[in-house]
């Protein structure tokens, strides 16, 4: 049987949040961060200490999880029973890295004083996602860099959209070529081989159900599919509409509602009819979709709650 074949069964009958490894992307805007912390709670009431990363600076997740007074990037900062949420900062992250090749340690804490782990970050293609990308594997790692630190049974990372996403994907195998011999290819090697098993890692993709960002999810999984011989664990279609009206219900109704919330219900079944379409669409692609439904309230703990319980179903 094809390894696709396999690769795609084995994402099929396993739990994805049993996971060490799982790494949600999709098109800006869709709710990624709302889904990663979801699937981060969800995840940890199933009995599995877990840690959600975020990338960039960003540190909304705690504020997600009813708290904003979380720590600096790079701190573990506890957000639920049995979960943490964390930023990967490449720089400290780097340093952490180096302090484990580079001995006396003192020649690390001149590299960061004298900012050349900040300016190699910059200007080395690819190395601010290498970075990000074996950090994440890292707080998995049996052995953590830092002495001491848990190791976490899954690691969601929240990473950046699609195509920068890929490339975050695509940088430890890149490094493991270019450099070959030596402890960045062997760090990379490891990361790629997490990152390749089916057992180890997932991709999850999430979408909003409009002509562009389910384009752009169709395109990440066939592109997924050439890079690492399987689609996306999951698809999620966020904020789904659906049509709770029927058209003869509508005209039936007509003529007893205000004109304000007859135009209301009549502009939510043509969104409605509009998400149905490009719902089937999705579902013509190689992964699995999951739906979530559109709440229509500020997002905060309870809905992220309501949301995690909906994806551990």
């Amino acid at each position: 049987m094809p390894s696709t074949v396999v690769a795609s069964q084995l994402d099929r009958q396993l739990k994805f949040l049993d996971r060490s490894l799982i790494v949600v992307t999709g098109k800006g805007g869709v709710g990624k961060t709302t889904i990663a912390a979801a699937l981060a709670l969800a995840a940890a009431r199933g009995g599995r200490r877990t840690i959600v990363v975020e990338v960039a600076g960003q540190r909304r997740v705690p504020a997600l999880l009813g708290h904003p007074s979380a720590g600096p990037p790079g701190a573990e900062d506890p957000v639920a029973p049995g979960l943490w949420a964390s930023t990967a900062d490449p720089e400290r992250a780097l340093a952490e890295w180096a302090g484990q090749l580079v001995r006396p340690r003192a020649l690390v804490e001149l590299a960061l004083r004298s900012r050349a782990f900040a300016a190699f970050t910059a200007a080395a293609p690819g190395a601010r996602e290498l970075v990000t990308i074996t950090k994440a594997w890292e707080l998995g790692s049996d052995r953590r860099w830092t002495t001491g630190a848990r190791r976490y049974d899954t690691v969601i990372l929240d990473a950046p959209a699609s195509g920068h996403g890929l490339a975050l994907l695509g940088a430890p195998r890149t490094y493991a070529e270019i450099a070959r011999v030596g402890p960045v290819a062997a760090q990379a090697r490891r990361v790629v081989a997490a990152l390749e098993d089916p057992l180890r890692s997932a991709v999850v993709a999430v979408a909003t159900l409009e002509e562009t960002p389910v384009n752009e999810t169709l395109e990440l999984q066939q592109l997924l599919q050439g890079q690492f011989g399987r689609p996306p664990a999951v698809v999620v279609a966020n904020c789904v509409i659906r049509d709770r009206f029927s058209g003869t219900d509508l005209a039936s109704l007509d003529g007893d509602l205000p004109p304000p919330v007859a135009r209301a219900l009549r502009s939510r079944r043509e969104r409605a009819r509009l998400h149905a379409g490009q719902l089937r669409r999705l579902r013509r692609g190689a992964a699995p979709v999951m739906t979530l439904p559109h709440l229509g309230r500020t997002l905060g703990p309870s809905e992220i709650a309501e949301l995690s319980h909906l994806l551990d179903a």
